[in-house]
């Protein structure tokens, strides 16, 4: 969250790589105030909800704000990458946005696709940000699991004194954790993933993994859940 001056990605060191996107590829999503992404010189506006992805062999990023009393807040996914993909700045507009649920079953929201093989190449990364209608609270119901695939989960727009309710472990063994605004929780292939909320929220997911093929899940049955 860059206010007077810009930030760097960093964390090489940890990586063992001369940059942090030596061999990874990464997603973005400012869910705060406006600002920029200079990514090797190059500057690119990121509204409120704008996305970039990039690729492998981005040498150099800043992240700034537009107003320091407002300011940019940047949510990143990182990947490991084996090939080298184009950048791709997604403004919130030009996402593929998804209408699912309904208000009687409590999940009517939109699914907005960032970072899916219909709009940006990538090597492995998929990304989006899905937002729940006011009196919705649950996501991703009936639950299932990727196999081939791992998820994260950043919950956030959770309004104050309301939580989350994260499900997760394998369906015949289920546990949750309570999860606050702008909390993540990872969610390994062999788990459920699916949230409950005293109200409506938002979350960015992503994931990454053998393929990139969102329908590759598999389905639980709620009368199955234990």
């Amino acid at each position: 969250m860059p206010t007077e001056q810009a930030l760097p990605l960093s964390g090489a060191e940890e990586l063992l790589a001369k940059y942090p996107l030596e061999r990874r590829e990464a997603g973005v999503i400012n869910i705060g105030g406006s600002g920029r992404i200079q990514a090797d010189g190059v500057a690119y506006k990121m509204a409120h909800f704008d996305c970039i992805y990039l690729p492998k062999g981005t040498k150099e990023v800043l992240f700034a704000t537009d107003n320091p009393s407002e300011p940019a807040l940047f949510y990143i996914n990182t990947t490991p990458a084996h090939k080298v993909c184009k950048l791709a700045h997604i403004p919130f507009d030009k996402a593929i946005h998804v209408e699912l649920g309904s208000l009687s079953d409590s999940n009517q929201r939109v699914i907005n696709k960032y970072i899916v093989p219909e709009t940006v190449e990538t090597c492995q990364l998929t990304m989006g940000l899905t937002m729940l209608s006011d009196g919705s609270v649950w996501n991703t119901m009936p639950t299932h699991t990727h196999e081939r695939r791992m998820e994260v989960y950043l919950y956030f727009d959770i309004a104050q004194d309301n939580a989350v309710f994260h499900l997760m472990g394998t369906p015949s063994e289920t546990r949750h954790m309570v999860v606050l605004d702008k909390q993540a929780v990872l969610s390994p292939s062999w788990s459920i993933h699916s949230g409950v909320g005293t109200r409506n929220y938002s979350f960015i997911w992503g994931m990454c993994g053998e393929n990139q093929d969102f329908g590759d899940m598999q389905a639980v049955r709620t009368s199955d859940l234990r």
